[in-house]
């Protein structure tokens, strides 16, 4: 018997940086200089010039092809889909977002608040969310780290 579960994650972080250097390093094609669990981060080659896919080579040997979704320098936030996973995915679909916002005052005032959400279909289990959630938190810490360099 499956464990009823919410399909979406949010994870968020305050990184003691200013949000440029942040909002810097969140393009698809270079998650590898800063996400430590990708091996190689890539274009996908011979996808027409509309359509942005990437694909991000894990070291654990996954290899996810990604799609820009949305793109935003203005409200700074990039929106991706998985479209393709090897091995197979155990749920249909996720559209994943990444946001940042400049804490402009308080104790925190010069750093950057970011939040990376995960919307997953309705096949999606307890296990999937408990990954994400996990993921995204280490992946936060990554760009903390490579943020702060």
């Amino acid at each position: 018997m499956s464990i009823p579960t919410s399909t979406s994650v949010s994870e968020s972080a305050v990184i003691e940086a200013n949000q440029s250097d942040v909002w810097h390093l969140i393009k698809l094609q270079e998650f590898d200089k800063f996400w430590s669990k990708l091996d190689k981060s890539e274009w996908v080659k011979g996808t027409s010039s509309e359509t942005d896919v990437v694909k991000w080579a894990f070291k654990d040997g996954t290899v996810l092809e990604v799609k820009q979704e949305e793109h935003s320098t203005i409200d700074h936030f990039i929106t991706y889909s998985v479209i393709s996973s090897q091995p197979a995915l155990s749920y249909t679909s996720v559209v994943s977002t990444i946001r940042t916002y400049p804490v402009t005052s308080g104790k925190n005032a010069g750093h950057t608040y970011v939040t990376w959400t995960g919307n997953f279909s309705s096949d999606a289990d307890a296990g999937v969310i408990e990954d994400a959630k996990f993921k995204r938190r280490e992946a936060l810490a990554d760009l903390a780290k490579s943020a702060q360099k």
